[in-house]
């Protein structure tokens, strides 16, 4: 009896040394750190660095070659250190409401905030993240109000004949309700998958906040995986726990645009939903827009709510399939069933600015109605993020 108990205390030491490993080397610094006149003070400990730099969406961009071809890029800033080893550096103007997200560069090599615990991944990039409260920001933070309930789920594609991953909202009160629920269908871009949406774009907070505002109805959002040769994000799948890469999964090639009723089919066998195209929406940002104004053309019974963000318009001259075919008089066809909403958003910095335009005049040639939305920066999440909160109250 005695043995056991000494043993018993031995493991338990020995367990509390282990939860204790997490602090061994950590940093007692507050960074960021928003000062009361809303710049930011960052701060990161490195007394044998020899330059230690930030990077952030904050700071003036500069021009940077990327997968897309050259784009503006967040600036670069340096840090100053004391004599305690700690490097630091002041915002020299106040941020306006908004998610920010940043890195440390030292001596060269992009690390994280180590005093920030939170983060997000951008394809197979990780940053800190902290947000400036106040305004349109005040959408994305997590508020004292109802709260909906994020699930991942999996269904089989028998067209992609695989098992899929998808992630989805439901609204406050779903789990209590008998009700039907209008379906909002929200597509990602290249690179994503099914959790940019939820982590980049704050989905679930602009939602559980529009509809506690009574902005936006209460209804479901369904956010995909559109890599078609994928089934899940990486390290949710069989394929393990892989380096993400930009295209590596991602074909715009018409698969995912003739697999996507197999989706539709899963919600409204799983869920309880209003199963008519007034009470279906999809939008998507740059490949998800790709695939919002094909799928919708090509089903044009199955939406009347279309949202185009920041849209590539076009596929490549070496796709041939048949859904990117007769362009023009599917259009045609979608059109004359009157959508109720085609909303074009996108900013005049973006690469994808001409093509909008394009299409616009496309669209407008032939007399067919949209709403269009622009903001000024290019191909980033803070776009985004602003038009799914302008694109959600306009639905239902």
């Amino acid at each position: 009896m005695k043995r056991l108990a000494i043993l018993s205390f031995v493991m338990m030491l020995f367990s509390a040394s282990y939860a204790q490993q997490a602090l061994f080397g950590g940093q007692d610094i507050v960074s960021p750190q928003i000062n009361s006149n809303n710049t930011v003070t960052f701060r990161l400990q490195a007394p044998q660095a020899v330059k230690v730099e930030l990077t952030g969406d904050f700071l003036p961009t500069q021009k940077r070659q990327t997968p897309m071809g050259e784009m503006d890029a967040p600036g670069v800033a340096g840090l100053t250190k004391n004599a305690q080893g700690v490097w630091e550096f002041t915002t020299p103007n106040a941020l306006a409401p908004e998610l920010y997200s940043y890195s440390f560069i030292i001596d060269g090599v992009s690390v994280t905030d180590p005093n920030n615990v939170y983060m997000i991944r951008d394809v197979g990039s990780v940053t800190s993240i902290f947000i400036m409260g106040g305004g349109r920001a005040d959408l994305y933070k997590v508020n004292d109000v109802p709260h909906g309930t994020v699930a991942r789920r999996w269904y089989h594609s028998p067209s992609l004949n695989m098992d899929r991953r998808i992630t989805i909202y439901t609204p406050p009160g779903y789990e209590q309700s008998k009700g039907e629920y209008p379906v909002f269908y929200l597509l990602h871009g290249a690179g994503g998958d099914e959790e940019a949406w939820i982590a980049l774009g704050r989905t679930s907070q602009i939602l559980d906040n529009l509809i506690a505002q009574k902005k936006a109805k209460p209804m479901i959002v369904v956010m995909t995986n559109g890599n078609a040769g994928q089934q899940a994000a990486p390290g949710e799948s069989v394929k393990g726990m892989y380096k993400p890469s930009f295209m590596g999964d991602t074909r715009m090639d018409g698969d995912f645009e003739k697999a996507f009723p197999d989706v539709i089919k899963f919600v409204e066998s799983n869920y309880h939903v209003k199963k008519n195209k007034a009470n279906r929406a999809i939008a998507g940002l740059s490949m998800g827009g790709f695939h919002s104004m094909h799928i919708s053309k090509q089903y044009p019974d199955l939406f009347d709510y279309v949202g185009l963000f920041s849209a590539a318009i076009m596929p490549r001259e070496d796709v041939t399939s048949e859904i990117y075919q007769n362009t023009d008089e599917k259009l045609k066809v979608q059109f004359a069933q009157k959508p109720r909403l085609y909303y074009i958003a996108i900013g005049t910095a973006d690469f994808l600015f001409s093509a909008n335009t394009d299409f616009r005049k496309k669209l407008d040639e032939n007399k067919y109605p949209y709403t269009y939305y622009e903001t000024g920066e290019g191909h980033i999440w803070k776009n985004w993020r602003i038009y799914l909160s302008e694109f959600a109250p306009l639905l239902f």
